[in-house]
């Protein structure tokens, strides 16, 4: 009489008719189970977020003045004082700014007009400004006031101060 109220137990539990160390075996293969389903959503949440996150953000609007200064950047990889260099590309999903890279830091600019003349691109995010004057450019980090590239000349600044040395200044009394 025991043994059939022991076996009406196991029935009842579902252990009737398995053997005693099935029990732990079903157990891990539901636990791997339960885990490659995590897994296959993590994955997939992750391919959402993928698909959803945009390629390149949107930049503001430029005013017709800063798409004009755009015109004027110079453009390219530049060599700096200590062996540094700075690259400048424009950026083609936003016209009018320009992708900056100095290192591995990475800058989107945008031109900003200036009282002095000075060709200015800021990236007022990250707190860097490029600044192209007519004989050198220097890239400086606003928030720790410092010049992170300096004596950065291109091409075309190279001709400006050749020129500018062979031509004498023009005398204040003339």
């Amino acid at each position: 009489m025991k043994l059939h109220i022991l076996a009406a137990a196991l029935v009842a539990i579902g252990l009737a008719g398995a053997p005693a160390h099935a029990a732990p075996a079903k157990k891990a293969a539901a636990t791997k189970t339960a885990k490659k389903t995590t897994a296959k959503k993590k994955t997939t949440t992750k391919k959402a977020a993928a698909k959803k996150a945009p390629a390149a953000p949107v930049q503001p609007a430029l005013s017709d003045a800063q798409h004009a200064l755009a015109q004027r950047v110079q453009t390219g990889k530049i060599t700096c004082g200590g062996g540094q260099s700075v690259t400048i590309t424009a950026d083609d999903k936003n016209p009018g700014y320009f992708r900056v890279t100095h290192g591995k830091k990475n800058y989107t600019m945008n031109p900003v007009e200036s009282v002095t003349g000075a060709m200015r691109l800021e990236d007022t995010k990250a707190g860097a400004v490029w600044l192209q004057l007519g004989s050198k450019s220097m890239l400086m980090n606003q928030k720790l006031g410092q010049r992170v590239a300096d004596e950065c000349v291109t091409p075309e600044q190279r001709a400006y101060a050749a020129q500018k040395q062979n031509t004498p200044a023009p005398s204040l009394l003339d």
